[in-house]
């Protein structure tokens, strides 16, 4: 729930000012306010589809989907990237140069500016709760090394927006202040294309996030090595082979591992061993739930999916390290 708080907030915050933009932008014809109107929309939409796609990722397992619906957020993730990019970036863009090219006087500016510092404030308030979501979640972790190692969208895809909306309010005042003092509302088609350019930026990184956990990505390098080590320190485990990996959500991640034993280690020691591989990694890493254990040439199979007995949590709390 705590992970959703962000998103009602920007939600809140994003309706109500995507209305006053628009209709003081049809009363003082501005391109910058229209186009800031138009991302306060786009915002509020995309609020509601993280929503969606957090409650569609909660659906129990079925038979179709035997490891749960944990991907369905990367889907609205990127969906939600898409939109940011398409209506936001692209309808701002192209208001801004169809405004350069046929310049409209701008009307009393007062409006504009009354509206802007509204919204910062609401935007402001929005981001603050953001980014107390994202400080508890990544720990001290800075920003660009959170969002690339999370694999929960929601944690940093409001703060993003939130970001861009604020920095797209100050390129908006500017835009509107340079075209009335100095009679030039080319100024003002100006900050409409940047803030078209502003959004797409962030939708093309939000996008790529999302791609990596759509097409499987795995733990991280770091995380595969200590799997190794815990194997490797249990009597008879004389190697380990490739750790394989998948998150199937953003808490819910299946790994399998094939461990070779010295010659002459007993059935029951190997089992033994591979018990005590499974404790210490369900112990340091909460959020492999499904762990598949291959043993010798026998191939024997020792599959741990108790998610009874394991308690979700983020992986930075399980390792004390940056997220996965």
């Amino acid at each position: 729930m705590s992970s959703q708080l962000s998103i009602y907030a920007a939600i809140a915050a994003n309706v109500a000012i995507a209305i006053t933009k628009l209709v003081v932008a049809g009363i003082t014809g501005s391109s910058a306010m229209l186009s800031e109107g138009i991302h306060s929309s786009v915002d509020s939409f995309n609020g509601v589809l993280l929503l969606v796609g957090i409650h569609l990722s909660r659906r129990p397992a079925t038979p179709e989907h035997p490891f749960g619906h944990g991907k369905e957020l990367y889907f609205w993730s990127l969906i939600v990237a898409v939109l940011i990019f398409g209506l936001g970036g692209g309808i701002s863009f192209y208001e801004g140069v169809q405004h350069i090219l046929h310049p409209q006087p701008l009307e009393d500016p007062t409006w504009n500016y009354i509206v802007l510092g509204a919204a910062a404030i609401f935007e402001g308030i929005s981001f603050a709760i953001a980014l107390r979501q994202f400080k508890r979640l990544a720990g001290g972790v800075p920003f660009w090394e959170f969002a690339h190692h999370s694999k929960d969208p929601t944690t940093y895809t409001v703060l993003a927006e939130d970001s861009a909306a604020l920095v797209g309010l100050l390129i908006a005042a500017s835009g509107i202040a340079l075209s009335h003092q100095l009679q030039n509302s080319a100024f003002d088609g100006a900050a409409s294309v940047l803030i078209g350019v502003l959004l797409a930026g962030v939708a093309s990184v939000l996008a790529w996030q999302s791609r990596g956990l759509l097409i499987g990505e795995g733990i991280r390098p770091e995380t595969a090595r200590a799997l190794r080590d815990i194997a490797l320190a249990q009597p008879g485990v004389r190697d380990v082979g490739r750790v394989l990996s998948m998150y199937v959500g953003p808490d819910d991640a299946l790994v399998t591992m094939d461990l070779d034993f010295d010659d002459g280690t007993e059935t029951a020691d190997a089992a033994l061993a591979m018990a005590e591989v499974e404790s210490r990694v369900r112990a340091r890493f909460p959020m492999i739930k499904r762990l598949f254990i291959e043993s010798g040439s026998e191939a024997v199979l020792q599959r741990w999916n108790r998610p009874d007995a394991i308690r979700s949590v983020p992986e930075a709390t399980a390792t004390h390290n940056p997220p996965e």
